[in-house]
């Protein structure tokens, strides 16, 4: 069913309040900025870090599933997952870490790794002048040495203290806010907004998570 006819079905069964609420949100969501969880095994930091993500107007989260399986906990969420564009990449399904790579790349991303080893810029001096893609490791290893050699740049968050990292969740907020703070300072340089297809695109994907039984409700009467 095209997206016309989704919206046109389920769009009257939410309050008018609902839908202002969507399409206010719509206007705030982004791609120009990515987040790519590798190999997360916490549930409850995986959760944390996908509720930054819709905090901040992340629509898009990519996930490499290797050694580690993504479980969401709705609890942590607060089911803000659902408003969330999942990409998995999962060994069972042959979708590997060069794959998600490969996809960021045709899709005009650069490659930001997350790193405190080395010499890498601090993540508040990002040029985000074209779309980026971070990276953000594992809670023991960090991102792979895999995704360190292929990366176009290495960041990290300024530390002053002795620990050397911080808990991922708290690092992908930090890096989210600067990051998206910045990116929407930067209107009038940066395209950073949805456009109109990826607006009516979402829209309706946001309404079928948001209308119960909305699969057989389209079944029914989009037949």
């Amino acid at each position: 069913m095209n997206v016309s006819n989704i919206i046109k079905i389920l769009e009257p069964l939410l309050t008018q309040e609902k839908i202002t609420g969507m399409k206010q949100m719509l206007n705030l969501r982004t791609r120009h900025i990515a987040v790519v969880l590798e190999d997360i095994y916490q549930t409850h930091n995986a959760s944390a870090v996908l509720r930054s993500c819709d905090c901040f107007g992340i629509q898009d989260v990519y996930t490499i599933e290797q050694k580690n399986i993504l479980k969401v906990s709705d609890g942590v969420t607060k089911n803000s997952h659902k408003w969330l564009t999942l990409h998995r990449y999962k060994s069972t399904e042959n979708r590997t870490i060069s794959n998600c790579i490969t996809d960021l790349r045709n899709k005009g991303y650069r490659i930001i790794a997350t790193t405190p080893h080395g010499n890498p810029e601090l993540i508040s001096d990002l040029v985000i002048e074209e779309p980026v893609a971070l990276f953000m490791g594992n809670e023991k290893e960090g991102v792979s040495d895999f995704t360190l050699s292929q990366a176009d740049l290495h960041v990290k968050i300024p530390m002053y203290g002795f620990s050397e990292s911080l808990n991922i969740s708290v690092s992908a907020a930090i890096c989210l806010y600067e990051l998206s703070v910045r990116m929407r300072k930067e209107l009038d340089r940066l395209i950073w907004q949805l456009n109109p297809d990826e607006k009516q695109e979402l829209y309706a994907q946001w309404l079928k998570n948001s209308v119960r039984s909305s699969d057989k409700i389209l079944e029914k009467l989009g037949s």
